[in-house]
């Protein structure tokens, strides 16, 4: 296929007036066949990869059926995000384990490349769980990651940890070179999170959610995540989780390289509003805000991740450009899988999306197929 006349993303970070051809399920330097797309008057980037997200449509990654993640991937596909990383809640082992095995021996071919598996729980601190069950919080432990992760056959990607719960320094020590550890519902202190960041910890779950915020004289996981430059930080930018001025001064602390757009959605994503689950616990959906129905706290998002990307540039005033990096190849990167995903660089998977000028969606390519 080749695509002509479109505004396209760059490797640079910029968009540029060029071609850009597939040859069967990746990006070429020449068209394999005579097929032509013209997408005048629109933005050419990569498919999305969300990292972080636990359902839509109806469905939930902790059903732990292939129809759900079917599901899910088929929808998230239909939206213009092509990979996905989806989150399981803080529940027991053995249903953690089922999840797992259902993710790990999942093969459809339709919708969104399932890429991994992002554990949030449960090794979290209870004074923060938010919207995970308290029931199930368990203590750090190492062997019990790697149980897991076996059952899904070694595609755990991301780990969170509250490293400042009974167990967590060695936990971070046995698996920082098995897996992405990531500081995430967590009481941890400015200097607790910097010991964790100085010993293998390089990613945090949610910025801003979960954690103390912010202070002028107790700056917290935010204040030594920013210091540290190789911390990168997950922002859900759905304009209900934080509010636009903290996500326009977050990428002055951070710069573009480090911010992970995560969309966190649930189950009612892409559904009217109503009562839906998560992790086992009611939750009530009206427009993009989801709280716990028993005590109110926020559970979660009803926002895909290109919402969210389009939220970023047209309410948040970010540039689109910083906005596409954020959510391509900073979470590809994030993870280890940018040669894969992420640009539309030759070699790479032809994950395409067009957008028009006011963002919304045009088509969506998939291995070098339009599947919108």
């Amino acid at each position: 296929m080749k695509i002509i006349n479109a505004k396209v993303y760059t490797e640079a970070g910029i968009f540029e007036e060029k071609d850009v051809y597939t040859d069967g399920e990746l990006i070429a330097e020449k068209s394999g066949d005579d097929q032509v797309l013209d997408a005048k008057g629109c933005y050419l980037i990569p498919g999305l990869t969300d990292i972080h997200f636990h359902g839509c449509v109806g469905h939930d990654f902790c059903d732990g059926t292939h129809e759900s993640i079917e599901a899910m991937a088929v929808y998230e596909a239909s939206q213009g995000v092509t990979t996905i990383v989806p989150a399981t809640m803080t529940l027991g082992r053995d249903t953690l384990k089922k999840i797992c095995e259902a993710a790990g021996s999942y093969k459809s071919e339709k919708g969104a490349i399932l890429c991994g598996i992002n554990m949030e729980g449960p090794f979290i601190a209870m004074e923060r769980k938010g919207a995970q069950n308290g029931d199930f919080v368990h203590k750090p432990d190492a062997e019990m990651f790697r149980e897991l992760n076996k059952a899904s056959g070694g595609i755990v990607k991301l780990l969170a940890i509250a490293p400042e719960v009974e167990g967590a320094k060695e936990c971070i020590e046995e698996l920082k070179d098995e897996v992405v550890l990531s500081v995430a519902h967590t009481m941890a202190d400015y200097e607790q999170a910097k010991e964790a960041f100085e010993h293998g910890v390089h990613h945090v779950t949610h910025l801003y959610n979960a954690m103390a915020g912010l202070s002028h004289r107790k700056p917290g996981v935010v204040g030594a995540a920013a210091d540290d430059e190789h911390v990168e930080a997950e922002m859900i930018c759905d304009g209900v989780h934080i509010h636009p001025a903290t996500v326009r001064q977050t990428f002055k602390m951070f710069g573009d390289n480090r911010i992970i757009m995560i969309s966190d959605s649930m189950e009612a994503t892409g559904m009217p509003d109503g009562q839906y689950t998560l992790g086992g616990l009611d939750v009530k959906v009206v427009g993009r805000l989801a709280t716990l129905v028993s005590d109110g706290a926020i559970a979660g998002s009803a926002t895909n991740l290109m919402d969210c990307m389009r939220t970023v540039v047209k309410k948040m005033d970010l540039p689109l450009e910083t906005a596409v990096a954020c959510a391509t190849i900073n979470p590809a990167r994030s993870l280890g899988v940018e040669e894969q995903y992420g640009s539309l660089e030759a070699g790479k998977k032809a994950h395409v999306v067009l957008l028009d000028q006011d963002l919304e969606l045009k088509a969506v390519i998939k291995d070098g197929v339009k599947i919108r």
